[in-house]
């Protein structure tokens, strides 16, 4: 399908791969659109072997959680028809991807021990770096300096983080969740009470009243060039509306 997203994360017993650590949860949210479609991924999985004291201190699931649940050979096929033909993106991708080829290799699945070869990968981390360099780019990170509430994130937590990645990503890319051109139609169709409005075209008069100059307060300039400062300190450089200011002088 075009324009369809998988945002993907996994949890897992412990790093690096090579030390045959293994999967043990995967979360994925659709984005069909550059919208949230409310289809999902998500299993806990047995990995038949224990979890890293370490590791079960990031995401708090412990080895006795994880006893009967299913192994990974057994939610394979579920996973792969997911995922196929998507753009995956990925909060450090190197690190998912390695491990789920990982774990179709270890099934024997050659053919799909490189996801690459199925999916497009997109890597949010990369693209974070690239936007803010020297900065600290973990998702926590983010979410601060986009405003994306992690509120209810102690842990982390594959669904979770992916849920909370995709609204990272939306915004760190510019787009918008709730506005659509069919209209605010709650069932998704734009069949609802509006539908189509904001789709249409209307010529405006051309003779139409001026709209009013409201000037800022004293004590809005202030707290206007206090916020450009504390942007500026953040940003390691001046404020884009400072440095329109300066250009025109």
């Amino acid at each position: 399908m075009a324009n369809r997203s998988v945002v993907l994360d996994t949890e897992t017993t412990g790093m690096p791969v090579t030390d045959g650590h293994r999967i043990i949860e995967i979360g994925c949210v659709e984005l069909i659109g550059r919208r949230l479609t409310g289809r999902h991924f998500h299993v806990y999985l047995q990995p038949d072997r224990e979890s890293d004291e370490g590791a079960i201190g990031v995401h708090g699931i412990t080895n006795e959680f994880l006893v009967g649940k299913p192994r990974f050979a057994e939610v394979a096929d579920e996973f792969f028809d997911f995922i196929k033909g998507a753009q995956l993106i990925i909060h450090n991708a190197a690190f998912d991807v390695g491990f789920i080829n990982n774990e179709f290799a270890l099934m024997g699945q050659h053919e799909r021990a490189d996801i690459t070869q199925h999916c497009t990968i997109l890597d949010t981390l990369m693209m974070a770096r690239e936007r803010h360099p020297g900065q600290r780019n973990s998702l926590d990170a983010l979410c601060k300096r986009y405003g994306v509430d992690n509120s209810g994130r102690e842990l982390h937590g594959a669904l979770l983080d992916s849920e909370i990645l995709a609204d990272v990503y939306l915004t760190m890319t510019g787009g918008q969740t709730s506005l659509s051109l069919a209209g605010n139609a709650s069932d998704g169709n734009g069949s609802g009470e509006g539908a189509g409005r904001a789709s249409e075209i209307r010529r405006l008069p051309a003779e139409r009243p001026r709209g009013r100059i409201i000037r800022a307060s004293e004590a809005e300039l202030a707290e206007h060039q206090t916020r450009l400062e504390i942007i500026a300190k953040s940003a390691g450089a001046p404020a884009l509306w400072t440095q329109l200011l300066e250009n025109q002088h």
